[in-house]
């Protein structure tokens, strides 16, 4: 849980539970391909995540080829690398031919990739979020319904990032004002303030056990109430 101002929410000692923070999962193995590991040209790495582009023949109020279309036009050919993955989800033919600078990959283990990016531009899914604060990495985020919002919200307050709202056009495809996205875009790409946040917030939350936590509070209470069980 991330709270409006600096960090994960402190809950008070009397009230019977166990904040174990983030909940986030990569497999042991997982490593980034090798174009991307690879990638020292010097020029700092943006990881652009869409989630599904589109969720029907016909627009709807959740596609994210929004977020494509803008990390496009605002990072085509300029001085950063880009790593662009849809989740293992068609990208859309209208998209056509990807900037020179842009390497398009079906999945990216999501921590690996965020620790080695130096920007995100997602669509405020709580997943994303989550891996963007665990590493340290500031963000943008362009949300495609009320609860990305509200993460994005919560993700500017905490100086992390900044968020672009897109609107319904009349086609009924989202659209963004460009200027204003590639304006935040190059703020937190370059101003340190938003790194530092990111980083703050990121070291609040490694005082937490996380997954491997819960696991173990589980089972613990798992054997507790088998014990009883048997005894009684």
């Amino acid at each position: 849980m991330v709270s409006q101002a600096a960090g994960p929410v402190q809950l008070p000692a009397t009230a019977g539970v166990t904040q174990v923070g983030k909940i986030v999962w990569q497999r042991e193995v997982a490593e980034l391909l090798s174009e991307i590991n690879s990638l020292r040209s010097g020029k700092p790495v943006g990881l652009v995540y869409s989630g599904n582009p589109r969720y029907a023949p016909v627009p709807t109020a959740i596609d994210s080829i929004v977020v494509i279309r803008a990390a496009v036009a605002a990072l085509g050919d300029k001085p950063v690398e880009v790593v662009l993955t849809t989740g293992h989800q068609e990208l859309p033919a209208q998209i056509g031919p990807l900037p020179s600078n842009f390497h398009h990959a079906a999945y990216v283990p999501g921590r690996a990739m965020a620790a080695r990016s130096d920007l995100m531009v997602h669509h405020g899914g709580h997943s994303s979020v989550m891996q963007s604060l665990a590493a340290g990495t500031p963000a943008v985020i362009i949300p495609t319904i009320s609860e990305r919002e509200s993460n994005g919200r919560r993700l500017v307050a905490l100086g992390a990032g900044e968020m672009v709202l897109p609107i319904d056009g009349k086609d009924g495809e989202k659209e963004i004002d460009g200027a204003e996205f590639s304006a935040k875009v190059d703020r937190v790409l370059h101003e340190p303030a938003f790194r530092t946040a990111a980083q703050r917030v990121a070291n609040s939350m490694r005082q937490y056990g996380g997954a491997d936590e819960a696991a173990r509070l589980l089972e613990r209470f798992t054997l507790g109430w088998r014990g009883k069980f048997v005894t009684e």
